[in-house]
Protein backbone atom coordinates (compact mmCIF):
# COMPACT_ATOMS: atom_id res chain seq x y z
CA UNK A 1 0.00 0.00 0.00
CA UNK A 2 0.99 3.19 -1.05
CA UNK A 3 0.56 6.43 0.91
CA UNK A 4 0.21 5.12 4.86
CA UNK A 5 1.98 8.15 6.52
CA UNK A 6 -1.36 9.93 7.48
CA UNK A 7 -5.04 9.84 6.38
CA UNK A 8 -6.61 7.14 4.27
CA UNK A 9 -3.93 4.86 3.38
CA UNK A 10 -3.26 5.33 7.42
CA UNK A 11 -6.89 4.02 8.36
CA UNK A 12 -6.26 1.24 6.00
CA UNK A 13 -3.27 0.23 7.56
CA UNK A 14 -4.98 0.43 10.88
CA UNK A 15 -8.23 -1.64 9.88
CA UNK A 16 -5.87 -4.19 7.79
CA UNK A 17 -3.66 -5.17 10.46
CA UNK A 18 -6.14 -5.00 13.13
CA UNK A 19 -7.79 -7.81 11.00
CA UNK A 20 -4.44 -9.63 10.67
CA UNK A 21 -3.29 -9.13 7.55
CA UNK A 22 0.37 -8.36 6.67
CA UNK A 23 0.87 -4.95 5.12
CA UNK A 24 3.87 -3.67 3.16
CA UNK A 25 3.39 0.34 3.29
CA UNK A 26 5.39 2.80 1.42
CA UNK A 27 6.56 6.30 3.44
CA UNK A 28 8.81 8.43 2.70
CA UNK A 29 11.01 9.19 5.50
CA UNK A 30 12.56 7.28 8.20
CA UNK A 31 10.75 9.04 11.06
CA UNK A 32 7.33 7.89 9.49
CA UNK A 33 8.57 4.16 9.30
CA UNK A 34 9.65 4.13 12.68
CA UNK A 35 6.45 5.77 14.21
CA UNK A 36 4.26 3.36 12.31
CA UNK A 37 6.19 0.35 13.10
CA UNK A 38 5.73 1.13 16.74
CA UNK A 39 1.99 1.47 15.86
CA UNK A 40 1.10 -1.15 13.79
CA UNK A 41 3.17 -3.63 15.10
CA UNK A 42 5.33 -6.95 13.55
CA UNK A 43 2.39 -7.05 11.07
CA UNK A 44 3.38 -3.79 9.28
CA UNK A 45 6.66 -3.54 7.43
CA UNK A 46 7.40 -0.36 6.27
CA UNK A 47 8.71 0.53 2.66
CA UNK A 48 10.86 4.12 1.91
CA UNK A 49 10.36 5.10 -1.39
CA UNK A 50 8.47 8.29 -3.27
CA UNK A 51 6.07 6.76 -5.71
CA UNK A 52 7.25 8.90 -8.64
CA UNK A 53 10.80 7.52 -7.74
CA UNK A 54 10.85 4.32 -10.23
CA UNK A 55 14.35 3.37 -8.72
CA UNK A 56 13.24 3.51 -5.34
CA UNK A 57 9.97 1.94 -5.89
CA UNK A 58 11.52 -0.89 -7.67
CA UNK A 59 14.04 -1.37 -4.58
CA UNK A 60 10.83 -1.21 -2.29
CA UNK A 61 9.06 -4.14 -4.71
CA UNK A 62 12.03 -6.24 -4.35
CA UNK A 63 12.39 -5.83 -0.88
CA UNK A 64 8.55 -7.61 -0.77
CA UNK A 65 9.77 -10.43 -3.25
CA UNK A 66 12.79 -11.04 -0.88
CA UNK A 67 10.36 -10.85 2.16
CA UNK A 68 7.56 -13.18 0.79
CA UNK A 69 10.00 -15.62 -1.33
CA UNK A 70 11.81 -16.65 2.28
CA UNK A 71 8.81 -17.31 3.78
CA UNK A 72 7.73 -21.09 4.54
CA UNK A 73 3.87 -20.27 4.36
CA UNK A 74 1.98 -21.86 0.87
CA UNK A 75 2.24 -18.41 -0.54
CA UNK A 76 4.22 -16.14 -2.45
CA UNK A 77 2.44 -13.75 -4.15
CA UNK A 78 0.58 -10.53 -2.78
CA UNK A 79 -3.04 -10.49 -1.88
CA UNK A 80 -2.83 -7.31 -3.17
CA UNK A 81 -2.11 -3.78 -3.84
CA UNK A 82 -3.57 -0.37 -2.87
CA UNK A 83 -2.52 2.55 -4.77
CA UNK A 84 -3.35 5.92 -2.39
CA UNK A 85 -0.77 7.99 -2.42
CA UNK A 86 -1.90 11.54 -3.55
CA UNK A 87 -2.26 15.18 -3.68
CA UNK A 88 -4.01 18.34 -4.10
CA UNK A 89 -2.90 21.95 -5.03
CA UNK A 90 -5.96 24.27 -5.09
CA UNK A 91 -5.45 26.84 -8.16
CA UNK A 92 -7.38 27.97 -11.01
CA UNK A 93 -6.22 26.11 -13.72
CA UNK A 94 -5.50 29.32 -15.91
CA UNK A 95 -2.43 31.03 -14.15
CA UNK A 96 -1.89 26.98 -11.76
CA UNK A 97 1.95 27.04 -12.12
CA UNK A 98 2.76 23.70 -14.59
CA UNK A 99 5.05 22.33 -11.96
CA UNK A 100 2.06 22.36 -9.87
CA UNK A 101 -0.12 20.52 -12.47
CA UNK A 102 2.47 18.50 -13.32
CA UNK A 103 3.19 17.73 -10.05
CA UNK A 104 -0.37 15.71 -8.92
CA UNK A 105 -0.04 14.04 -12.47
CA UNK A 106 3.09 12.61 -11.60
CA UNK A 107 1.83 11.77 -7.67
CA UNK A 108 -1.72 10.66 -8.74
CA UNK A 109 -1.64 9.06 -12.33
CA UNK A 110 1.98 8.13 -13.34
CA UNK A 111 2.83 7.21 -9.82
CA UNK A 112 0.31 4.50 -9.46
CA UNK A 113 1.37 3.13 -12.57
CA UNK A 114 5.19 2.76 -11.57
CA UNK A 115 3.94 1.21 -8.44
CA UNK A 116 1.90 -0.95 -10.43
CA UNK A 117 4.63 -2.02 -12.40
CA UNK A 118 7.00 -2.93 -9.98
CA UNK A 119 4.33 -5.23 -7.99
CA UNK A 120 2.54 -7.08 -10.58
CA UNK A 121 5.11 -9.84 -10.58
CA UNK A 122 4.27 -10.64 -6.88
CA UNK A 123 0.88 -9.86 -7.69
CA UNK A 124 0.82 -13.10 -9.93
CA UNK A 125 2.32 -11.60 -14.01
CA UNK A 126 5.24 -13.98 -12.38
CA UNK A 127 3.76 -17.35 -13.27
CA UNK A 128 6.29 -19.26 -11.19
CA UNK A 129 5.50 -17.93 -7.51
CA UNK A 130 3.48 -19.94 -5.69
CA UNK A 131 -0.28 -18.83 -4.73
CA UNK A 132 -3.59 -16.92 -6.28
CA UNK A 133 -3.26 -13.77 -8.17
CA UNK A 134 -3.93 -10.75 -6.24
CA UNK A 135 -6.08 -7.64 -6.57
CA UNK A 136 -5.12 -3.65 -7.39
CA UNK A 137 -7.39 -1.39 -6.08
CA UNK A 138 -6.83 2.58 -7.28
CA UNK A 139 -8.08 5.00 -4.85
CA UNK A 140 -9.58 7.60 -6.96
CA UNK A 141 -12.05 10.38 -5.64
CA UNK A 142 -15.56 11.50 -6.29
CA UNK A 143 -14.01 14.70 -7.71
CA UNK A 144 -13.20 12.66 -10.74
CA UNK A 145 -17.13 13.02 -11.87
CA UNK A 146 -18.06 16.17 -10.06
CA UNK A 147 -15.06 18.70 -12.07
CA UNK A 148 -15.20 21.24 -9.34
CA UNK A 149 -13.52 24.48 -9.91
CA UNK A 150 -9.75 25.25 -8.65
CA UNK A 151 -9.09 21.48 -8.41
CA UNK A 152 -8.69 20.93 -12.10
CA UNK A 153 -4.85 19.25 -12.08
CA UNK A 154 -6.34 16.85 -9.51
CA UNK A 155 -9.45 15.93 -11.56
CA UNK A 156 -7.44 15.27 -14.27
CA UNK A 157 -5.30 12.82 -12.23
CA UNK A 158 -8.10 11.16 -11.18
CA UNK A 159 -10.14 10.81 -14.31
CA UNK A 160 -7.18 9.54 -15.59
CA UNK A 161 -6.38 7.03 -12.76
CA UNK A 162 -10.08 6.10 -13.46
CA UNK A 163 -9.66 4.93 -17.24
CA UNK A 164 -6.20 3.85 -16.50
CA UNK A 165 -8.03 1.21 -13.96
CA UNK A 166 -10.42 0.37 -16.48
CA UNK A 167 -7.38 -0.51 -19.26
CA UNK A 168 -5.86 -2.33 -16.64
CA UNK A 169 -8.04 -4.67 -15.49
CA UNK A 170 -9.10 -5.85 -18.90
CA UNK A 171 -5.23 -6.18 -20.15
CA UNK A 172 -5.11 -8.24 -16.71
CA UNK A 173 -7.20 -10.74 -17.25
CA UNK A 174 -5.23 -13.31 -18.87
CA UNK A 175 -3.36 -13.40 -15.14
CA UNK A 176 -6.65 -13.68 -12.83
CA UNK A 177 -5.66 -10.41 -11.47
CA UNK A 178 -8.40 -7.81 -10.42
CA UNK A 179 -8.67 -4.10 -10.70
CA UNK A 180 -10.61 -1.75 -8.41
CA UNK A 181 -11.83 1.60 -7.77
CA UNK A 182 -12.27 3.18 -5.25
CA UNK A 183 -13.43 6.87 -4.97
CA UNK A 184 -14.87 8.05 -1.68
CA UNK A 185 -16.12 11.05 -1.07
CA UNK A 186 -14.94 13.88 1.74
CA UNK A 187 -12.60 12.07 4.49
CA UNK A 188 -11.30 13.70 7.09
CA UNK A 189 -7.79 13.53 6.75
CA UNK A 190 -4.77 16.52 6.58
CA UNK A 191 -5.07 17.02 3.30
CA UNK A 192 -8.09 19.31 4.07
CA UNK A 193 -5.36 21.30 6.27
CA UNK A 194 -2.92 21.72 3.61
CA UNK A 195 -5.62 23.06 1.52
CA UNK A 196 -5.65 26.16 3.59
CA UNK A 197 -2.23 27.11 2.57
CA UNK A 198 -3.08 27.23 -1.28
CA UNK A 199 -6.26 29.38 -0.33
CA UNK A 200 -3.87 32.52 1.21
CA UNK A 201 -1.96 31.66 -2.44
CA UNK A 202 -4.66 33.09 -4.03
CA UNK A 203 -6.63 35.16 -1.49
CA UNK A 204 -6.36 38.18 -3.42
CA UNK A 205 -6.65 37.15 -7.07
CA UNK A 206 -8.83 40.11 -8.52
CA UNK A 207 -11.41 37.85 -10.37
CA UNK A 208 -11.11 34.54 -8.63
CA UNK A 209 -9.97 35.08 -4.55
CA UNK A 210 -13.41 35.40 -3.32
CA UNK A 211 -14.58 32.55 -5.12
CA UNK A 212 -11.55 30.43 -3.87
CA UNK A 213 -12.35 30.97 -0.27
CA UNK A 214 -15.99 31.00 -0.47
CA UNK A 215 -15.33 26.91 -2.25
CA UNK A 216 -12.03 26.54 0.07
CA UNK A 217 -15.03 26.73 3.06
CA UNK A 218 -17.47 24.60 1.59
CA UNK A 219 -14.52 21.81 1.22
CA UNK A 220 -13.14 22.52 4.45
CA UNK A 221 -16.36 22.08 6.41
CA UNK A 222 -17.05 18.74 3.97
CA UNK A 223 -13.76 17.72 4.09
CA UNK A 224 -13.62 18.15 8.16
CA UNK A 225 -17.06 16.27 8.69
CA UNK A 226 -16.47 13.27 5.98
CA UNK A 227 -15.59 9.68 6.59
CA UNK A 228 -12.93 8.54 8.79
CA UNK A 229 -9.80 6.76 7.49
CA UNK A 230 -10.78 3.68 9.21
CA UNK A 231 -14.57 3.78 7.51
CA UNK A 232 -12.33 4.35 4.33
CA UNK A 233 -10.01 1.49 5.31
CA UNK A 234 -13.23 -0.62 5.71
CA UNK A 235 -14.39 0.43 2.20
CA UNK A 236 -10.84 -0.73 0.64
CA UNK A 237 -10.68 -3.87 2.80
CA UNK A 238 -14.44 -5.11 1.21
CA UNK A 239 -12.36 -4.01 -2.35
CA UNK A 240 -9.81 -5.93 -1.66
CA UNK A 241 -11.56 -8.87 -0.11
CA UNK A 242 -14.79 -9.68 -1.52
CA UNK A 243 -15.44 -12.83 -3.50
CA UNK A 244 -17.09 -10.86 -6.47
CA UNK A 245 -15.95 -6.83 -5.77
CA UNK A 246 -17.53 -4.03 -7.86
CA UNK A 247 -15.92 -2.34 -10.58
CA UNK A 248 -15.88 0.71 -8.32
CA UNK A 249 -16.89 1.53 -4.85
CA UNK A 250 -18.04 5.21 -4.32
CA UNK A 251 -18.21 5.69 -0.62
CA UNK A 252 -19.81 8.57 1.01
CA UNK A 253 -23.28 9.81 1.08
CA UNK A 254 -22.03 12.91 -1.60
CA UNK A 255 -21.15 10.58 -3.85
CA UNK A 256 -24.65 9.20 -3.69
CA UNK A 257 -25.67 12.53 -4.42
CA UNK A 258 -23.22 13.44 -6.98
CA UNK A 259 -24.63 10.84 -9.04
CA UNK A 260 -27.83 11.72 -8.58
CA UNK A 261 -26.81 15.36 -9.66
CA UNK A 262 -24.97 13.83 -12.50
CA UNK A 263 -27.54 11.67 -14.02
CA UNK A 264 -30.59 13.95 -13.82
CA UNK A 265 -29.14 17.91 -14.13
CA UNK A 266 -27.72 19.06 -17.12
CA UNK A 267 -24.29 20.23 -17.21
CA UNK A 268 -24.86 23.76 -17.82
CA UNK A 269 -27.25 24.06 -14.87
CA UNK A 270 -24.98 21.91 -12.61
CA UNK A 271 -22.32 24.77 -13.98
CA UNK A 272 -24.92 27.85 -12.77
CA UNK A 273 -25.50 26.30 -9.32
CA UNK A 274 -22.29 25.47 -8.84
CA UNK A 275 -20.90 28.58 -9.96
CA UNK A 276 -23.71 30.53 -7.49
CA UNK A 277 -23.00 28.44 -4.44
CA UNK A 278 -19.29 29.89 -4.16
CA UNK A 279 -20.12 33.26 -6.31
CA UNK A 280 -18.11 32.78 -9.87
CA UNK A 281 -19.94 35.03 -11.89
CA UNK A 282 -19.35 36.90 -15.07
CA UNK A 283 -17.43 40.20 -14.56
CA UNK A 284 -19.16 43.29 -15.01
CA UNK A 285 -19.48 44.77 -18.44
CA UNK A 286 -17.22 47.01 -19.55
Amino acid sequence: MTGVSTGIGWGTAKVLTRRGVRVFGSVRTQADAERLQAEFGERFTPLIFDVTDEAAVRRGAAQVAEALGGQTLRDQTLGGLVNNAGASIMAPLAEQPISDVRRQLDINLVGPLIVTQAFLPQLGTDRTLRGKPGRIVNVSSVGAELAPPFLGAYVASKAGLEGLSHSLRRELTPYGIGVVIVAPGSVATPIWDKGEADVERWAGHPVYGAAIRSFAATMLRSGRAGYTPEQLGEAIWTALSAANPAIRYAPGPETVLTRLALSVLPRRLLDRLLSRQIGLGPLPQR
